[in-house]
């Protein structure tokens, strides 16, 4: 099946009528995708995710009754398949780090809805991480701004090997243990244990610090920078 010919349940979360039509006329054209609900605020998202199961799901950050954040941690919770694609007018890395930490894998700023919503939406349905060029210049600048000295590159010992480095690059597209295994001709097992050295190596603590690892050193470039 083609880009954008995949079929889709998408359900879409603001709390502003407005915004709502917008993201309808974006995505209405494209075939084989079908908005299957709307919520105007978090507990309604949670409720309407449950009960539609949507593949897909358009979450705006701030929303009263519950916020988006808290909202996409509980549809991914009660949906893991249910992917989110988080919109928000805040340009902070903290941000897109609570957002990924969420369980979301796209974040798109407001202003930039017109131009990637599209894509995100596309890339996200496949377990894709989407971060538009913007957000992954965000990122980037967090990153040199807060990282400590003592770089992990900086020190031989913590340099991942090139296997390692694969298996990060391929972690961080958001690819699973058994996908990688597959893809690489090894076990789970073997994937699961070069997982825990390279956390433990770098000091890494969770797949959010890995992804930014990875955005930060070149090994993974998100795929909202290439157009």
């Amino acid at each position: 099946m083609t880009r954008g010919t995949k079929k889709l349940r998408i359900l879409v979360v603001d709390d502003h009528e407005l915004v709502r039509r917008g993201i309808r006329g974006l995505l209405r054209a494209r075939r084989g995708w079908t908005i299957i609900g709307e919520a105007a605020n978090g507990r309604e998202a949670v409720e309407k995710a449950n009960k539609l199961k949507p593949d897909v799901a358009i979450v705006d950050i701030s929303m009263p009754d519950l916020d988006g954040l808290q909202a996409t941690r509980q549809i991914r919770e009660a949906g893991p398949t249910t992917k989110v694609v988080v919109l928000t007018m805040h340009e902070s890395d903290q941000m897109v780090r609570r957002v990924l930490e969420a369980g979301a894998l796209g974040y798109i700023l407001k202003s930039d809805l017109a131009m990637h919503l599209v894509n995100a939406v596309n890339d996200v349905s496949a377990g894709k991480l989407f971060l538009t060029p913007r957000v992954s210049d965000i990122v980037l600048k967090g990153f040199l701004k807060t990282r400590d000295q003592s770089d992990p590159l900086e020190n031989s010992q913590a340099r991942p090997t090139p296997r390692e480095v694969e298996i990060i690059r391929l972690l961080a597209e958001g690819k699973a243990n058994k996908k990688i295994a597959a893809e690489l001709g090894i076990t789970i097992r073997t994937v699961e244990t070069h997982r825990a050295k390279i956390m433990l190596k770098l000091g890494l603590h969770s797949l959010t610090e890995l992804i930014h690892y990875a955005i930060r050193h070149g090994i993974f470039s998100t795929p909202g920078v290439s157009e």
